[in-house]
Order: C-alpha cells, then structure tokens, then sequence
C-alpha cells in the first residue's frame, strides 16, 4: 500500500467527527432503572420561575424528519495530503405513531428513504454507485421505548438494520445523532431560562473509546417549544486498534473534537429540529510491515434535521408533575 493510499485509507475507514459512535451500555430494562443511573447533570439550574420540563407525547403521535449529513476531510503525513469531500447523505425518518405504556411511550422509528448528496464532478458511474449504497438503508429501523424525560427504557433494532450488509458504522452515527440532537434527555429537577445541564457517556467509534460530554443551555421557551444551545466534546486517551485484514495497527497520539448546534425541542414531538457543526483533529500513528506513518486527520461537518409533527391530542403522556404553560418571549 502506497502512502497516499494508505492516508486515503485512513480517511476512508478511521477519520471521526463529533456526531458518530455508539453508546457503550446497552438500554436498562426499566425506567426504574434508566433514573437510577442519571445521566443528567444540572450545572445551574436558571432563572425564576423553575418548571419541571417533561415530554408529554400523545397516543398516536407520528414524527417525519429529514436528516443531512455533509463531512469534508484533510489528512496529511510527512509526504502525503488527502484531501476528501464526502458524499453528503439525507434520510427520511418516520418516527411514530406512538403507543403510551406504563414506563412512558414506545414507538418505531424507520428510514423510508436514503439517498446520496453527490457533489459536482463527481464521475457518473461513481454517483450511482454511491446512490445504491446509500439505498440499503431503506426500511433499516427499531422500536424504543422512552419515559418523560426521554430515557432509554427498551428498543432494538429491526431484522433489515441486521443484515450483513448494513454498514454499522452508519448506524451508529444516526444512532448517537437521535439520543444528542433530536431526543434531549431532560433533567430531573426544575429549571428556568439560562439553565445549563450535561450528560457524560463513553462511546465507541471504529474500535477507540472515546468520550462525549454534551451540554445544553435553555435559551427560551414557548409553551411546549424549548430552544436549546448544544455543544458536543469528545475526547480519547491515547489507545491502539488493530485492523488484520488489512495488516494495519493504528495508535491514537490525541483526539479531540467539538461541535456546536441548536436546538429547537417540541415537548408534544417524538424528533426534534436541529442544526450543528464542527470540527475534529485526530493526530494517529499508523503502523504497517512497510513501516510507520504520521498521520493528522482534520475534518469539518454539518448536520441539518427538520421535522413535520402529526399530534394526536386525545391522550398524553402524564408520568411527571403537571406543568404549568410559560408564554412566549
């Protein structure tokens, strides 16, 4: 492998940003569970009046977003520079209709369709190929179970997301998306405009642990509407991956990444609208028989959600103190 190959490589298999991974522990079985082990931790809890802050989603309820996802990447060595714009990718998801239990509400969430963003120039027979691989994420989808605060109580995955030849890494990245930009998980006491609270998670990105800490501010609030700024910070310890097949042992020197976003939270909606950006720097050791390369991955990236709600008002989640309504600002 050429060393302008194996930086493409690099860029190709290993590069991060912020907004991908995995969670680490798998969903508690209850919700009983979910609060035992909060993971929510209020910084300050805000202005005066403080109101317990709880989805109140109905039977019935149906969430259709779309979700974009651009990346561009430059990664360099002592002789090499690789520079990759990424297909952008855009799906549509269909959240709904929800069913209220006793632990809160379940429902599926699908992709109905997925497509790629194919920038200019690219070669036509490369874009069709690219719109085909995007394509095996139609129908991939899970049911989950959330409470009032929008904690994990249950889900898995639908038998396409099982499949073979399901990229899981992707899935991982709508994963860890949903549970930071489009389901917040509220915090468990009151709070008031300008409160700040974060939540603490060690996730796991093509082998490398790392962590994410995520940390949002309440800029207003207008009825059930909530405008959020998010900030996302992922750090790793220095660490070592091994890849086999391709005879390649990759040692992290340091990576860190940041991102920031807002976002506006519908207490009544099953997905929420949301924008962020940002940016990454990996700088790796790359090992392989032909020897060791220095390489630093620098990427920037830009998430985009946008959401229709059906509301069905005839019942509603009730599992937490009734809230009072505060007018617009």
């Amino acid at each position: 492998m050429s060393k302008q190959s194996l930086v493409r490589w690099v860029v190709l298999s290993c590069a991060l940003f912020v907004i991908a991974g995995c969670t680490k522990d798998a969903a508690p079985d209850t919700a009983a569970d979910a609060k035992a082990a909060d993971p929510v931790v209020v910084l300050d809890a805000g202005q005066e009046p403080k109101l317990l802050l709880r989805y109140r989603i109905s039977e019935g309820t149906t969430t259709t977003s779309t979700a974009t996802f651009r990346v561009a990447t430059l990664a360099t060595s002592e002789d090499a520079e690789v520079l990759t714009v990424l297909p952008g990718l855009r799906l549509d998801i269909v959240s709904g209709p929800a069913a209220v239990t006793e632990n809160g509400v379940r429902f599926n969430v699908d992709i109905v369709n997925s497509e790629a963003l194919v920038p200019k120039g690219f070669d036509e027979a490369l874009a069709a190929d690219l719109q085909a691989g995007a394509a095996i994420l139609d129908d991939v989808g899970a049911w989950v179970e959330i409470d009032d605060r929008g904690l994990l109580v249950a889900g898995e995955f639908n038998e396409v997301a099982k499949r073979a030849d399901i990229p899981t890494r992707l899935i991982r990245m709508i994963v860890n998306t949903r549970s930071t930009v489009t389901r917040v998980v509220l915090p468990a006491e009151p709070v008031g405009i300008g409160a700040r609270w974060e939540t603490k998670r060690e996730i796991e990105i093509y082998g490398f642990k790392v962590t994410q800490v995520d940390t949002y501010q309440l800029v207003d609030q207008a009825g059930d509407e909530l405008m959020l700024n998010l900030t996302a910070q992922q750090t790793a310890l220095p660490q070592k991956v091994e890849f086999p097949e391709e005879g390649i042992e990759i040692e992290v020197t340091s990576m860190t990444a940041k991102a920031t976003g807002q976002i506006i939270l519908n207490l009544d909606a099953l997905e929420s609208d949301a924008s962020a950006n940002g940016t990454s720097v990996d700088k790796i050791v790359v090992k392989t028989v032909s020897g060791t390369e220095n390489i630093e991955v620098d990427e920037v990236f830009d998430i985009q959600i946008a959401n229709t709600t059906n509301l069905m008002p005839n019942r509603r989640l009730e599992t937490g103190k009734k809230r009072k309504r505060r007018s617009g600002r």
